[in-house]
Order: C-alpha cells, then structure tokens, then sequence
C-alpha cells in the first residue's frame, strides 16, 4: 500500500543534492512525496525528479526579496490545508525545523529531521558543549568522553574556534538568493536563523552565538519524532551512537546521499551532466576528460572549494604561486564571481587547467589520474571523495567543516590538514610542503583505496539497510 511522505528541504545546494538522492530511494519503494519548495529553484532540480509520477511538487512564491521565516509558515500552512492526502511523516531540514514545526503540529503531522551533513559535526558540537570548561594550554589535549580518542579536542582546535566564530562571507554566489546559505531576517528580528548549528547564527531572539554553548540545533530536535542523517552506521556509527544516546529518539543513517550512478559506476569515470543539471562552465565534460586522459595514474592534484566558501583573496594568491611551485599537473575551481587566475582555463598551459564555474567534480575525483583533493570538506565532496579513494589535503572555511576534516585526518585517516594552525593565514609554504607531503605517501593512498573499497561495498548496504528500518518504523 502506497503513502505519503511530506519533504521540505533547505534550499543550499549542498542540502538541495542529498534531498534529491533522497527522494529517489523513498519513490523506488513505491512512496508518494510532496515536496515543498520556493518556486525559484526549479532549474536546480534535475527533470527526472520534476516529472516524477509519485512526486508532487508545492511551490510557494518567492519574489525578490525572497521570504523570511515568518512568511514561510502561512504558505506552508496554506499548502498543507489544500493537500489532497495526509502524509505520515514530514522528513524537514535541520535548518527548516524551526518555522516548520508549529505547521506540522497543528495538522497532526510527525516531524523527522533531516541533517544533510555529517554526524561527526553534530557530535563533536554536542561532546564539546558537554566537555566545558575547555581552557586547554598549548599542547594540551582534551578527550570527549563517548567520541572515539582520535577526536579529542587540542588547544590548536579552540584557538581555531575563537578565531572564526562566525561563517566567513560567501564566496562567489550560489544558486539561490545571491549564494545566500542563510534565510533574510524578519524585519527588526535581527540576524537569520537556520535552525542547523554548525557555526551558524542562533534563532532570532537568542543573542549571538557564544563559544561553549549548547549546539543551536539541540532545541530543533526537540521537536521531532526521529532523526535521519546523510551518512551511514558503518561510516561514523560512534558519533551517531553518541547523538542517539543524547537525544533518545530513532536515528538512521540513510546516506551517504549520492546519485545511484555513482555506486554503479566503480571503475569508471562519471559524466556529470547525466547525474546534476548542466550549469555554467569555462570548459566541457569532455575537454576535462582529454586532459585528464594525458596525466599519469594518480598524478593530477584537484583543488575546489565548492561553491559557496573559499579562502582569503590573500590566501587564494598564496594557493596560486604555491600550484606554479609545485610543479606537478593540477585542477583549479575557480568560484563563479571570481576574478582569481581571469576564468581562463590552461592558465598554466598543459599542466594546470583552471575551471572557471560549475567543475564536474564526479567525473574528476573518479578519474584514474586524479592522486589528491584539496578540499574544504564540505559533507559532499568529502564523500564522494572518500567513496572515490581520493585523499585529502584538508582546508576547512567554516562550521562542520572543521569536523569534517578531522574526521578525515584523524579518524578515517585518509588525508593531512594543510597547516597544523588553521587559526592563522595559510601560507604558499604550508600549501607546498601539504602537497608534497600528500601526493608522495603512497600508503596514504592505499588507505584511501581500501576504505573506498568498504564504502562502495558494506557501507551502502548499512544505509539502505536503514532506511528500509526508517520507513518500516513510520508505516507504524
């Protein structure tokens, strides 16, 4: 018997992406989804999921300006009361659950929460809060009882935390309002809210966020009948036991969230195009592939940001000499927006190709002559490069992505962060030496192929394993 599922996803693309994937495997089981979206981000949805027989897609308005949170809810509500059928469940992200839940309340409908990011950020946030006071000294080490000992929290950690207590500006601009990652404030409510944590404001209301505190998203929860998240037991299962074991509701594991041609496609490298919706590039799947195809095995450095964060002008000109130093062929994404290297790809002839735009970031990290990934590790492209075997030279911007990367580093052990003191600029010295240093450990790279091999294999049977439980438990 066929039922519905109610889907409000945040509208970034790093949350837009798994809520696609997600989509997917709830229609392949045969179950109905409304999905509720501003009316803006069609074109960044993919055609397959817009003509879905058992999708329906609410749109509300948003003309510029696009709506707060307060006008949010009585179109949420409006398109609730005119729904045909009653879902069984609202699976709402993390950053939606706020201005979503009194809605979801009021017509009886449960609420699950969707992180789209990883579990390890959501329980380093929460064992940091629950380990205060941490005033540790220089070279001193704090263990988070429940974590996992190689995730223990260093003076070098705090110091980072201090120094960007707040997300940086965005970066070159994304898909939607302006690159917004964030929702316009209420007039007179003061800054946005998403509702998410991981280095963002607190609700309006709720003063500015504070070094020590709870973790924002602890009072969402509190809303919720169950927990789902964009990673998999076998992945991180010590930081999901230790969310759970907090918060005392169902948590599944259900991801990592990515496209079925990427777990169909071992061996052989991915086109994009077939997978996302094309957007604005300086060069062609194809001209990436060529290139590519003319670099030795495991030779090509790939070097990306995604789309919404990046470093310093500063630090961007120090990434820049340090590529011509270093002497070895490379990729470089260059964010939309961007005047960094003119946009113009082969800025160093045949041995760098500059992307200015849209990369196809699938296709590179699957292609045999790509050896490393300079990343900011944001959850996307911290999966795929682990399910791809790529390791990492670890450059976080902002919020999870610290975790991410020390999740990376230190736990799964497959990468170096590129400065052991991120609290400071990064330097042409630190990029060089981080380089050399990953893209000669051919150790490094065998872990790294190793755990991919699990990934493809016994990780993505624990997720569907999951959301086959997830889905048994809300039918009840």
């Amino acid at each position: 018997m066929s039922f519905e599922i109610c889907i409000v996803p945040f509208w970034g693309q790093g949350h837009l992406f798994p809520c696609v994937e997600l989509c997917n495997r709830l229609t392949s089981r045969n179950i109905n989804i409304t999905l509720i979206i501003p009316s803006t981000i069609d074109t960044s949805l993919p055609s397959s999921l817009l003509q879905h027989h058992l999708i329906r897609i609410a749109h509300f308005p948003s003309p510029p300006p696009p709506p707060s949170q307060d006008d949010l809810a009585p179109e949420l509500e409006r398109i609730l009361a005119n729904n045909p059928t009653r879902p069984v469940c609202a699976i709402v992200d993390i950053m939606m659950t706020s201005c979503s839940a009194p809605v979801f309340t009021k017509f009886q409908i449960p609420m699950v929460a969707f992180f789209t990011s990883a579990a390890c950020s959501a329980a380093m946030e929460l064992a940091t809060w629950k380990a205060q006071p941490l005033n540790l000294e220089p070279g001193e080490t704090r263990f988070l009882p429940g974590l996992p000992e190689n995730m223990a929290i260093t003076h070098l950690d705090l110091k980072q935390r201090r120094q960007h207590p707040h997300p940086p500006p965005v970066v070159g601009g994304s898909l939607h309002y302006g690159g917004g990652t964030r929702f316009p404030p209420p007039p007179g409510k003061g800054p946005p809210h998403h509702g998410g944590g991981f280095g963002f404001p607190p609700p309006p209301g709720k003063g500015p966020p504070k070094l020590g505190g709870p973790p924002p998203w602890l009072d969402d929860v509190g809303e919720i009948s169950a927990l789902i998240i964009n990673t998999c037991d076998d992945l991180e299962r010590p930081f999901i036991e230790y969310i759970t074991n907090h918060i005392q509701k169902p948590i599944w594991g259900v991801g990592p969230l990515l496209p079925e041609q990427y777990w169909n496609s071992i061996g052989s490298p991915l086109i994009d195009r077939d997978i996302r919706s094309n957007r604005r590039s300086s060069v062609t799947e194809e001209e990436v592939t060529q290139w590519l195809d003319s670099k030795p095995r495991g030779s090509v450095l790939y070097v990306s940001f995604g789309t919404e964060v990046g470093p310093t002008s500063e630090e961007n000109e120090e990434l820049g000499e340090a590529l011509e130093l270093f002497e070895e062929p490379f990729i470089r994404v260059i964010q939309a927006g961007s005047s960094i290297g003119g946009g113009e790809e082969g800025y160093f002839g045949n041995r760098g190709m500059i992307i200015s735009g849209w990369a196809p970031q699938l296709l590179i990290l699957s292609h045999p002559s790509t050896g490393g990934f300079l990343s900011h590790c944001g959850w996307n492209s911290t999966v795929e490069g682990v399910g791809r075997g790529v390791p990492f030279l670890a450059w976080p911007i902002r919020g999870d992505q610290y975790h991410n990367a020390k999740l990376v580093v230190s736990h799964l052990k497959v990468g170096y962060m590129v400065s052991d003191d991120m609290s400071e600029k990064i330097t042409k010295q630190h990029i060089v030496m981080g380089i050399k240093k990953l893209m000669s450990d051919k150790e490094m790279k065998t872990s790294a192929e190793i755990l991919s091999a699990k990934f493809q294999h016994r990780f993505l049977r624990s997720s569907v394993e999951a959301l086959d439980d997830f889905i048994h438990h809300i039918k009840q």
